[in-house]
């Protein structure tokens, strides 16, 4: 009879136990990545419940305009008429005090709308200038408007002398123009105002002494 060969046990596994120390360092090592993943579990479920939470927006309180935004955003005129918004307005002048705007309120007015690059412009202002010799002793007030920088007018004003009041408009001074009847956008552009704040009479380029002297006898007769 032969004899049955049985295959070789396989060899034991070793089950040598871990020294003390290295299992509780094994047991530090899981309790901290349990600790570190539940920290990320409970990050990322306030994250969640903030997303999900409609956002509450918080009023921010409005700032009061000031007077010159509600003039500048105010109409000026009501058909022919001028309103408060108009007297409202604030210019400074090439030495660099404000224009006395206000106090124009209740005269007759030559307003002119000017510019150092300007030839017509240019070439008018002296006769401007003997309309306000003239007339200003029947109360006419005469001002002109630079649609223009400080500095060119400066300069201009150094070398022609002119006895009414200047103010500086800058560019956006064509926005008052076009407001004032300005249609075509062109310079030099001068507006008759009477004693009542209307608007009487518009002058598109060029003028001159006589005709701003028959103008102004229709508005004012003596």
């Amino acid at each position: 009879m032969t004899a049955r060969r049985h295959p070789p046990a396989a060899p034991a596994l070793s089950t040598t136990p871990l020294p003390a120390s290295s299992q509780r360092g094994q047991a530090r090592r899981a309790l901290l990545i349990t600790a570190g993943l539940g920290a990320a579990l409970a990050g990322g479920w306030f994250a969640w419940r903030r997303g999900s939470q409609p956002a509450i927006d918080t009023p921010v309180p409005s700032q009061a305009p000031s007077p010159t935004e509600m003039a500048a955003s105010a109409p000026l005129h009501d058909g022919d008429q001028l309103t408060a918004a108009f007297w409202q307005q604030q210019f400074d002048t090439p030495q660099g005090a404000p224009l006395a705007w206000r106090a124009l309120q209740g005269h007759p007015i030559v307003l002119n709308f000017w510019a150092t690059w300007c030839p017509p412009c240019v070439k008018e202002m002296p006769e401007l200038d003997r309309f306000h010799r003239e007339f200003s002793a029947k109360g006419w007030k005469v001002v002109g408007l630079a649609v223009d920088g400080p500095t060119p007018v400066r300069e201009f004003l150094a070398k022609v002398q002119v006895g009414f009041d200047i103010g500086l408009a800058g560019f956006g001074g064509t926005e008052l123009a076009q407001a004032l009847g300005n249609t075509v956008g062109g310079l030099p552009f001068t507006v008759l105002i009477d004693a009542q704040g209307r608007v009487r009479h518009r002058i598109m380029g060029a003028t001159d002494l006589a005709r701003l002297s028959e103008q102004a006898r229709r508005i004012q007769p003596a």
